[in-house]
């Protein structure tokens, strides 16, 4: 679920910096959001 909202938030920012010409900081923050989320994920791991 996690790395699923990661990688839709990488394809939100990568988008908007290269599709769509976006250069406003803001942009940069869905990704720093992307890498954490990720991040969490991967230390969280699959618990059962």
């Amino acid at each position: 679920m996690l790395l699923t909202l990661a990688l839709i938030l990488f394809v939100l920012w990568a988008l908007g910096v290269f599709a769509f010409k976006v250069t406003a900081g803001v942009i940069h923050i869905v990704l720093v959001i992307a890498i954490l989320i990720g991040l969490v994920h991967l230390f969280r791991g699959r618990r059962i």
